[in-house]
């Protein structure tokens, strides 16, 4: 029998001491509480145990599940994602709410889940991401969403919901992106909507019914993407645009808004203007030219006048980009400056 050295034996138990923790490290992240384990089965049988969840068995740990993200260190589930599949059917099931600990909530591309959202999901405090989108989930966006106040992602696009958007999203405090595109929302949007967010700040409201004008304090905040189009917006848009904004993209396109657009100040940032198809009024600001990172710009169907710029990067915007305005004039439209 070969003996171990005194030498090697430090190495050895080096090695051993590697492996157990190596080991428990292994298990720690396998491991899977058994309150988040019991409200996963509930959720996959009262969707009818569709085979989407055919790795969600009981015999072996949900943090390796399909579409579980587990924390590390505790092994409770922080991340729920369920995404593109034609054959889940059914309602978000209440038992979502025995996920106490999750932080990101994803419904995403099931055209067949249906029924409204439900309140268990004002359970979950510790949601900062919740995502509904592309579903056939209809009914009103929920006051009761206010009550997640670790939210700072709300994407609801897609879907068939009605109704107004609840006042209660702007008392959320670090809410800086909401995407409620693509559905049949009415009335105004909220005066108080993301006005507690200090960060840039994300919204999409395009494809809906809205009406009424833009919120005075929207003027003060600090957009980097907004898309307001194919509302029913009417009044000054103006405040959007100024000089040092940190504006990236702007679509207002098909809605009523009405402004001088010849003084407006054009933040350096931008590289996506869209105001087409409303009621603007004055002339195209010569500082357009200037702007290094613009790729799309569309001021066609308004009531513009005066010259086209040119220069800079304004040659690769077509007639179309120009047409159908009150009296715009010069390349690329056909008709020349007097």
């Amino acid at each position: 029998m070969k003996m171990v050295t005194r030498g090697a034996f430090p190495v050895l138990l080096l090695a051993v001491a590697s492996l157990l923790v190596a080991a428990a490290a292994g298990d720690s992240k396998g491991h899977c509480h058994s309150g988040d384990k019991a409200a996963l089965l509930a959720i996959k049988a009262a969707l009818g145990n569709p085979y989407h969840f055919a790795s969600w068995t009981p015999d072996s740990p949900c943090c390796d599940w399909y579409d579980i993200d587990c924390d590390d260190a505790t092994g409770r589930v922080i991340g729920l994602s369920v995404f593109q599949d034609d054959n889940i059917t059914g309602t978000i099931p209440d038992v979502i709410a025995g996920l106490v600990h999750l932080q990101s909530l994803t419904w995403h591309h099931l055209p067949s889940l249906s029924g409204v959202i439900p309140p268990a999901i004002a359970k979950l405090s510790n949601l900062s991401m919740l995502t509904i989108s592309w579903t056939a989930i209809s009914g009103p966006v929920p006051t009761f969403l206010g009550a997640l106040k670790k939210l700072t992602l709300l994407d609801l696009s897609f879907n068939s919901l009605s109704g107004t958007i609840p006042a209660s999203l702007g008392g959320i405090p670090n809410l800086s992106g909401i995407n409620l595109s693509r559905n049949r929302l009415t009335g105004g949007i909220p005066g108080n909507l993301l006005s507690k967010s200090a960060d840039q700040i994300y919204l999409w409201l395009s494809h809906n019914n809205l009406s009424g004008t833009i919120p005075p304090d929207f003027a003060a905040a600090n957009f980097a993407h907004l898309d307001l189009s194919r509302n029913a917006l009417t009044g000054d848009a103006s405040g959007f645009f100024g000089k040092g904004k940190e504006l990236q993209y702007l679509d207002l396109s098909r809605n009523g808004f009405s402004f001088n657009f010849s003084g407006v100040g054009l933040p350096e940032q931008l590289y996506f203007v869209d105001v087409s198809h409303n009621a603007i009024y004055g002339g195209i600001p010569a500082e357009v030219a200037d702007l290094d990172n613009l790729q799309f710009f569309n001021v066609s169907y308004n009531r513009l006048c005066g010259e086209v710029p040119t220069g800079g990067h304004m040659g690769r915007f077509d007639l179309f980009n120009f047409q159908h305005n009150k009296c715009l004039c010069g390349t690329p439209l056909p008709n020349p400056c007097k």
